[in-house]
């Protein structure tokens, strides 16, 4: 179950892998990727398909990136998550948020066990939107109808 500590504790890094940020720069992982970086994180973007994102050179995995991150944004689909989930292992990363808006999303139930029973603190299914101060009034209200529902971490 996700904490708001395992969540502060996420976004308290401020070098993260995005990894599957979308090619189409319409995408919402594109966005998302947009806010992190204009707060002032340092962003390296991870898809095998893409050369650049939004100016930054683009890697293909996550083991090629360098200097290391701190953590890693998983924003791929639910199929594709174990396996990252095991490069970021191999690659040293600690701290793992799994992507979900609608639908699965990035979330895998195998990868979130592998995770932790391998010390990996890992966000399961959260939009980060929701815990960025200052956010859009859209994701405050998702925040605050989660509250609402009794579904916001504690």
């Amino acid at each position: 179950m996700n904490t708001r500590q395992s969540i502060d504790t996420f976004l308290g890094r401020k070098r993260l892998a995005v990894i599957g940020v979308s090619r189409d720069p319409k995408d919402f992982s594109r966005m998302l990727f947009r806010e992190l970086k204009s707060r002032g994180y340092d962003l390296a973007p991870v898809n095998p398909n893409v050369s650049e994102v939004e100016g930054i050179p683009c890697r293909g995995h996550v083991k090629d990136v360098s200097p290391p991150v701190d953590g890693a944004l998983v924003m791929t689909s639910a199929s594709a998550c174990n396996q990252v989930v095991r490069e970021c292992a191999a690659a040293g990363i600690q701290h793992i948020w799994m992507y979900r808006a609608t639908g699965k999303g990035a979330v895998d139930p195998y990868a979130v066990e592998f995770c932790e029973k391998n010390g990996i603190e890992v966000v399961v299914g959260e939009c980060p939107f929701m815990f960025l101060p200052d956010a859009g009034l859209l994701h405050r209200v998702h925040g605050f109808c989660r509250k609402l529902v009794g579904r916001y971490p504690n």
